[in-house]
């Protein structure tokens, strides 16, 4: 026997029309497993609902604010112990290059001007190849698809700007 439409009509709490309803009883005056089924969920909709003990809300509440203090002070121990990690990692990675420094510290003085003489002016070139390469390309295309590569750039924007404030904002709800 299919209980199927049955179940679900005593199951769920919507109401039945006439003709559902009808059919519904039909069935239950011949099926005993529905029945013992509707028999249950009267049973259950007329037990009383106990009230919770005395002071279950403050208990409750107290419980939820020690465990969001044990959760925040956990947080706080890693974070510390990631960023003690993060630095004796760093300290053990740069210590040669800081024993060399202190042992010669002319030479390592020289070096990095030398290093930003070589990005200056490497910079300065790229400046150069990029300005050369504009004129031509100004020549070359058509403005309006300097319009549609402005327009894609405006999106892009947008769009960076969205996923930045969805990012960033705070979620709301209840703190404590």
């Amino acid at each position: 026997m299919n209980h199927q439409p049955f179940e679900e009509w005593l199951l769920d709490d919507k109401h039945l029309n006439p003709a559902e309803k009808r059919e519904l009883d039909l069935h239950l005056r011949t099926c005993s497993r529905c029945t013992s089924l509707a028999e249950v969920e009267l049973e259950l909709r007329s037990a009383p609902v106990t009230a919770p003990a005395a002071g279950f809300t403050l208990r409750f509440q107290q419980r939820l604010a020690a465990q969001k203090v044990a959760e925040r002070r956990r947080r706080l121990w890693g974070t510390i112990i990631l960023v003690a990690g993060g630095v004796g990692l760093l300290g053990w990675l740069l210590a040669p290059f800081l024993f060399a420094f202190l042992a010669a510290p002319v030479e390592w003085v020289t070096a990095g001007i030398g290093y930003f003489l070589f990005v200056l002016t490497s910079l300065q070139a790229l400046t150069e190849v990029v300005a050369v390469l504009v004129r031509m390309a100004t020549d070359f295309i058509p403005p309006y698809v300097w319009m549609v590569i402005a327009s894609a750039l405006a999106g892009l924007g947008l769009l960076w700007t969205v996923s930045i404030w969805q990012f960033s904002r705070t979620p709301q709800g209840v703190t404590a």
